[in-house]
């Protein structure tokens, strides 16, 4: 999302794909009291799909708790990510993208010891493709045709991209990010870390 403009989109397409592919609906939007949810092409969305819209009052986020303290912990896993790997600011989005990639596959006591994937999916995550974020990695470069050239890009590992099975890497010469399956983990090696 590049502004607040998205978020009716958004999350109109959000509400749609949940009754698409889990067969259940959203009963009710709790949120604060943003033009981005009062809209009126919003309010006409939620009165189309039966929707009922709660908010909360001015300056009181802790009438959204829950959300306030799912919020605090996604960060607080996504600062960890940023400092272990010795990542400067400019990677914060890939750390929280990662971060709810792993807390959605993390067991949880509330959970009865279950991840919020199974909860969802009604089968366990696979761990075969976690890897430590922020390490050095190459990918297979399919560009390169010259006999002698080098076959490897040299790669930091970012996270792990939606609808995609391969990892999500950023080159750490041409500084573009791209998936890959092809790829070689050194997850003892920090490249940001000798770079400071």
């Amino acid at each position: 999302m590049i502004n607040r403009a998205e978020t009716s989109k958004l999350l109109q397409d959000f509400i749609l794909m949940v009754q698409n592919q889990f067969g259940t609906s959203i009963k009710i939007i709790r949120s604060d009291n943003g033009s981005e949810f009062t809209s009126k092409t919003m309010q006409q969305f939620y009165e189309a799909h039966g929707i009922l819209r709660q908010s909360s009052c001015v300056d009181t986020p802790q009438q959204n708790c829950r959300v306030e303290r799912k919020h605090r912990h996604i960060l607080n896993v996504a600062r960890a990510l940023l400092f272990q790997a010795s990542l400067p600011l400019k990677f914060w989005g890939e750390c929280v993208l990662t971060a709810a990639y792993l807390i959605n596959r993390t067991p949880s006591k509330l959970l009865n010891g279950k991840t919020p994937y199974e909860m969802l999916y009604r089968t366990t995550p696979s761990y075969g493709d976690i890897k430590l974020f922020g390490t050095l990695c190459f990918a297979h470069n399919k560009k390169i045709k010259d006999k002698f050239s080098p076959r490897g890009r040299r790669c930091l590992f970012v996270g792990y991209p939606f609808g995609q099975k391969g990892w999500k890497l950023f080159d750490i010469e041409t500084e573009e990010y791209f998936v890959s399956r092809d790829v070689i983990f050194r997850e003892n090696v920090f490249p940001f870390a000798t770079m400071v």
